[in-house]
């Protein structure tokens, strides 16, 4: 009677054996899991949710390295400056997902959990950062910089007739908030003023002449003379009003 119970306990752990799962797999289904839930996910999983219709993309690092490589169509607010990442990430949609990374994982953890502790539904974090997703060989977009605009050229250009100048990024935040605004303006009021953008990541020295200290920042200039300035999210009519 022995030998069967025996020989059947034996059948029983080398079945249990040859169909536990490998650790491929174990890490796959966390992934899947983590990536309905938010959480620290591998650079596969990322990806996947990163083609989730709506999905909104985080860079945490600083400007410099966004633009040294980022994903395609993310924004941008540095964790390392809480300001900026609080002002920031407002106007960023809580009842959507979120995917963010920074070089290694380490401040896009921590930009996780604080988004999760401040109402942000679904935020994943990329696993090892941008690192690890170069080492698997997925790119990044890196758009070339063009040349940055001198004083004297943008001194020239708002010296006649209204300008209303758009100090942003397409990185930031509320500065693509905006976008929509500003397209209406143009297409309300076009023959009133004319727009000049000015690059929060590259036009360094015109946005200190101006003493520009947030993105975005609106300025109205009149025959080459300041009369009106904003920063922030501002509406249509006072963007109207100031034009005028």
């Amino acid at each position: 009677m022995k030998q069967p119970l025996f020989s059947i306990a034996f059948l029983f752990v080398v079945f249990a054996c040859n169909s536990a799962p490998s650790e491929s797999s174990v890490t796959s289904m966390e992934d899947e899991v983590i990536a309905q839930t938010g959480g620290t996910i591998s650079a596969s999983a990322f990806e996947q949710k990163m083609k989730i219709p709506g999905v909104q993309i985080l860079d945490v690092r600083t400007a410099g390295e966004y633009q040294g490589g980022h994903f395609n169509n993310a924004l941008q607010a540095n964790w390392l400056d809480q300001k900026e990442f609080a002002e920031r990430v407002q106007h960023i949609d809580k009842t959507k997902p979120v995917l963010v990374y920074c070089a290694s994982g380490v401040r896009s953890a921590d930009a996780m959990n604080w988004m999760k502790q401040n109402g942000f539904a679904d935020v994943s974090n990329l696993r090892g950062g941008t690192s690890a997703w170069r080492m698997e060989g997925k790119p990044l977009e890196s758009k070339a910089s063009r040349e940055e605009m001198s004083m004297a050229a943008f001194s020239a250009s708002t010296k006649t007739g209204i300008i209303l100048v758009d100090i942003g990024a397409e990185w930031c935040p509320p500065c693509v908030k905006m976008e929509p605004v500003l397209k209406q303006l143009q297409k309300e009021k076009g023959g009133q003023f004319s727009l000049i953008k000015v690059d929060g990541g590259i036009d360094i020295e015109v946005m200190k002449q101006l003493r520009s200290e947030g993105l975005p920042t609106f300025i109205v200039f009149k025959n080459g003379k300041e009369t009106w300035r904003k920063q922030g999210i501002v509406d249509y009519s006072t963007l109207a009003a100031a034009i005028q």
